[in-house]
């Protein structure tokens, strides 16, 4: 089994030490991709992917569409940015199209967990959540939470901008270790 993690931070800070965190948790073979010094280019939704079978845009989303491909698992690391996803993380969502070119099917029956970072407790993490859910749901990928007791979305975390406050976020880390036992739960029974 293997499980493939995206920290869609621009910054090597709190985003990259959670998902490190969570990763580390998993009993399987794990691949980190972080967007901290990547060349990450928009979709142009020229459509060249639908005739060609590949993505016009030569930058690092061939490591992102290689691992997608061979993950049983995704999860997906965001900061919260003005209330919602990364931009980063936008544009890998919107790039994920050329994999689908290829194969309709390749993302389907995958399983998917969201993990939002916020410089705030109440920041936009939930709307994070939504959006990479959302995206899940669009690409037949199972979205999983941690249930209806404190982590209904996802994993949760309190930066308060700082490396040291979100070592710190106890309810944080909570959420990620509930998330983590749904997500392995349904890796093992559907995988």
């Amino acid at each position: 089994m293997k499980v493939f993690g995206i920290c869609a931070s621009p910054r090597n800070s709190t985003t990259e030490y959670v998902l490190k965190k969570a990763l580390d948790k998993l009993d399987c073979e794990t691949v980190m991709f972080t967007c901290n010094n990547k060349d990450l280019k928009p979709c142009l939704h020229c459509d060249y992917c639908l005739e060609n079978k590949k993505c016009i845009i030569q930058d690092d989303m061939g490591e992102v569409y290689t691992n997608l491909q061979k993950a049983d698992g995704i999860i997906l690391a965001t900061p919260v940015q003005s209330g919602s996803v990364s931009s980063n993380l936008s544009i890998i969502m919107d790039r994920t199209r050329a994999l689908e070119a290829i194969d309709y099917n390749l993302l389907r029956g995958k399983i998917g967990m969201s993990i939002a970072v916020g410089g705030d407790r109440t920041g936009g993490q939930d709307f994070a959540h939504l959006s990479n859910i959302t995206y899940f749901m669009i690409h037949g990928i199972i979205p999983v939470s941690g249930g209806p007791f404190g982590s209904n979305l996802g994993a949760s975390f309190w930066s308060k901008d700082s490396i040291d406050e979100i070592k710190n976020d106890e309810y944080g880390m909570e959420s990620l270790d509930r998330t983590l036992a749904e997500f392995e739960n349904f890796l093992n029974k559907y995988i």
